[in-house]
């Protein structure tokens, strides 16, 4: 066992008491690459090791990850626990009833938390529950829900497992983009109505009042037309900035840049992704392939068939290919996990590799402001 391996085992081994400790409910809430797979697995193994009719279940966000969980048992010698382990999506296992396992593994928990998924919970019963996920939900709701379902039990951070070699280090490079004289005329319009109508809202609570009119049958006419248009300009702002002409030809440039090296390429929106892959004609992985196709591409970027790979969201989650190293995000949203998820496709551990990734962002615009607060919290941050 290599110096790396024994201090990740370590520390699954604690995260894996804390849980105990704490009746065998709780979160592991740890950066992408500590090994929470294989906490799930040993945790399944150790509750079906004390009794011979337990069950299992292990609920995933998608396909890829339930095929993923249950090649970990295969990897960690633990195929004696398949036969008595379902390994189901949350759009899947919400529907089951009057289900009872002796332990529940949830991956990715904070894709679980939906008012639909959640049901799950409600209609089955289970004696142990472990969840495992890279952040903490940022909406207060929903870390509110998690809490109260499985208190964390062990929390660490990107970069702690960056100073214990459980990942690769990495670097981060923001680059501004500037929009074109249309695309700035265009938003700055958009972006007074959007005022407008946050005014027309309530300035300090637009958010939560738009969302209550927008549910609210008993709210006048007026006020659910100014929700409507108050979240119309924000998704036209958000088009305009996911669709920015200079993002390409400066991905086009850090592609040139970086050639013969393997490049994980983010855009904000299928569309957008397209246009970046066919620039420097590269595969697409996103929710608008065929399942075939997703896995026809995969394989070839995993093995080295091809070396850029563009996709939205759907490599988020699950995806480990140790020697991609360059990352080139050129789509942000304001949820920071999912950046950290990004990073996280980018540093899987390879011995002598530093992951560099490469944020594309509008300048004085709501992507700005996403990103300052994604990356906040984490090292080696440079700003272009």
């Amino acid at each position: 066992m290599t110096k790396t391996n024994k201090v990740k085992d370590k520390e699954q081994r604690i995260a894996l008491n804390s849980w105990a400790k704490a009746g065998f409910v709780g979160s592991i809430i740890a950066g992408t690459g500590f090994g929470k797979s294989r906490c799930g697995v040993l945790a399944i193994d150790h509750i079906l090791k004390h009794k011979d009719d337990a069950k299992a279940i292990v609920l995933v966000p998608t396909i890829q990850l339930q095929e993923q969980f249950s090649e970990e048992f295969h990897k960690w010698g633990k195929d004696n626990c398949l036969n008595r382990v379902e390994i189901l999506c949350y759009q899947s296992a919400y529907k089951l009833q009057n289900q009872h396992y002796d332990i529940v593994v949830c991956d990715e928990i904070h894709l679980g938390l939906s008012p639909e998924y959640r049901k799950f919970f409600d209609n089955n019963t289970y004696d142990s529950l472990l969840c495992m996920t890279a952040t903490l939900p940022e909406e207060p709701e929903y870390r509110k829900i998690l809490s109260n379902l499985a208190s964390s039990v062990y929390i660490i951070s990107l970069d702690k497992c960056v100073k214990l070699g459980l990942v690769a280090p990495y670097k981060i490079h923001c680059i501004s983009i500037e929009l074109t004289v249309e695309e700035r005329t265009d938003y700055k319009q958009i972006n007074n109505q959007f005022v407008y109508y946050k005014y027309k809202l309530g300035q300090f609570d637009a958010f939560n009042m738009a969302k209550y009119h927008i549910s609210n049958e008993s709210s006048s006419a007026q006020d659910r037309a100014n929700a409507a248009q108050f979240y119309r300009c924000i998704r036209a702002r958000k088009d305009i900035i996911d669709n920015a002409e200079n993002k390409i030809e400066k991905f086009k440039e850090l592609v040139a840049s970086n050639l013969n090296k393997k490049i994980l390429a983010f855009g904000g929106v299928n569309k957008f992704t397209d246009k970046l892959a066919k620039s420097v004609n590269a595969d697409v992985y996103h929710s608008g392939k065929t399942i075939k196709q997703r896995k026809k591409v995969l394989k070839d970027f995993k093995e080295g068939n091809s070396n850029i790979l563009c996709s939205t969201k759907a490599l988020n989650q699950g995806l480990d290919v140790s020697d991609a190293n360059i990352g080139i995000i050129c789509g942000l949203t304001s949820k920071s996990l999912s950046m950290i998820q990004r990073i996280g496709r980018l540093i899987r551990f390879k011995k002598g590799k530093t992951g560099i990734i490469y944020i594309l962002y509008v300048k004085d615009s709501q992507e700005e402001k996403w990103l300052n607060n994604a990356v906040r919290t984490l090292d080696n941050v440079c700003w272009i």
